[in-house]
């Protein structure tokens, strides 16, 4: 494989995006014995990153092919309150891709009772090192791809 070229997923397999579960540690609670509201955005990074694996685009690979993602913004609504030693099961669903941006979907659940959490939502574009916006769909056509078959699956 060239050094500008990333593996992805082949063609014809069929992806089970599993959700990314996190446990929640008693260093990530506030005075209140709750986890603290900061930490739901570091979790929406681990998934969005486990997203990303499971689809076979992995983000360490994309820095090597001087592709980073930064996020635009950020919108979290928080439902009730998780407490340390809490398992939160994330599903995270690709919501919009154009090429040059795109925006994650984040629903956070209890892994014991199902009972909703946060949700939450994350947009991001694409750069190159130097930080100049890229478009994915003229510089990586294969990436591109990638990003269009799995947001309409």
């Amino acid at each position: 494989m060239a050094n500008n070229e990333i593996q992805i997923a082949g063609p014809g397999e069929e992806l089970h995006i599993r959700p990314y579960e996190h446990h929640a540690k008693y260093y990530e609670t506030d005075q209140m014995g709750i986890i603290h509201h900061s930490n739901y955005v570091k979790w929406m990074e681990e998934a969005r990153l486990d997203l990303m694996d499971q689809i076979g685009l992995n983000y360490r690979q994309m820095e090597e092919m001087e592709i980073i993602s930064p996020v635009l913004s950020i919108s979290v609504e928080y439902h009730s309150m998780v407490h340390f030693d809490d398992t939160v099961v994330i599903h995270t669903k690709l919501a919009k891709y154009n090429g040059i941006k795109m925006e994650v979907e984040y629903i956070m659940t209890d892994k014991e009772t199902g009972e909703l959490r946060t949700t939450a939502k994350s947009s991001h574009c694409f750069l190159n090192k130097s930080g100049k916006p890229i478009s994915l769909k003229r510089s990586y056509p294969e990436i591109d791809t990638k990003f269009f078959e799995f947001k309409e699956a």
